[in-house]
């Protein structure tokens, strides 16, 4: 099974790059963020022409979250972030789909930092954090994809001295980051490659994706009994060097099938002895 997240950054304006994308890597669950679009705007019938079917949450201009299934329609299990009845930025869905739950999630940028928009992010990471925990006691396999907007580690962007003034680098996104790992989430990416720089945005600055001068931002977490599955991991990258690309690549996990459970052994009869 494939899973995959991608920050689309305008799914009217990505709509030819998001087709061909799904065209060729054929992800069988696809977590999509940034939409900038109204529920009524969202492509749904190019989407059913893809082969999948959606469940969305759009919003006018900003945020808006997507979760794609091949061949299916996923079945929601939540809209919205639980736990402040007045956000109401879309950011947050959750939804069932070839027998794995996935949360969509496109967590707040913070900048400018220090400031509103930074208490911001660290109140929604802080309100993720107690959903995650829930969803991980729950025993279901989950996958947690999406846009993290959190550079985990000095090895996961190319300049981290240039950044060190802004949110995604900031000690508290890390700490949250981590203490949301330490729950036992595997972030699949970086555990297929552990030693390497890789990323998944690349800015429209300074020639930043010609150069490769990227950020890791976008994960994908996985439970513990999903991170036993875990075959591959990786960035589709030629996406990003489409024509009017997102400034995201897409990423994406493929998971083995889970492992048959052995019958018990049956119990054989054992003559006994005269006495």
């Amino acid at each position: 099974m494939k899973i995959a997240t991608y920050n689309v950054n305008g799914i009217r304006s990505r709509l030819p790059n998001l087709i061909e994308w799904l065209e060729r890597e054929s992800p069988d669950i696809a977590c999509l963020q940034e939409l900038k679009a109204v529920d009524t705007g969202f492509p749904i019938g190019a989407i059913n022409d893809a082969g999948y079917g959606a469940l969305w949450a759009g919003q006018a201009s900003w945020n808006g979250v997507a979760v794609l299934a091949k061949g299916v329609d996923p079945v929601e299990s939540r809209r919205g972030l639980p736990g402040d009845e007045k956000d109401t930025q879309s950011r947050y869905l959750e939804a069932a789909a070839h027998g794995v739950l996935v949360g969509c999630l496109y967590l707040p940028n913070g900048n400018p930092w220090p400031g509103p928009k930074f208490e911001y992010k660290l109140a929604w990471f802080e309100r993720f954090i107690r959903h995650a925990k829930g969803l991980l006691d729950s025993g279901h396999p989950v996958v947690l994809a999406g846009d993290y907007n959190v550079v985990p580690t000095d090895e996961d962007i190319y300049d981290p001295k240039g950044w060190r003034r802004d949110a995604l680098l900031q000690p508290e996104s890390r700490e949250a980051y981590a203490r949301l790992l330490a729950q036992g989430w595997t972030d699949a990416l970086r555990t297929i490659h552990p030693e390497e720089r890789i990323y998944t945005f690349w800015d429209y600055f300074r020639q930043h994706w010609p150069r490769n001068r990227g950020l890791r931002i976008d994960h994908l977490l996985l439970s513990p009994d999903l991170a036993k599955r875990l075959a591959d991991a990786n960035v589709d990258r030629w996406v990003r060097d489409q024509p009017k690309a997102s400034d995201h690549a897409p990423v994406w996990v493929e998971l083995g099938k889970p492992a048959r459970k052995r019958a018990p052994a049956k119990k054989t009869a054992t003559a006994r002895k005269p006495a």
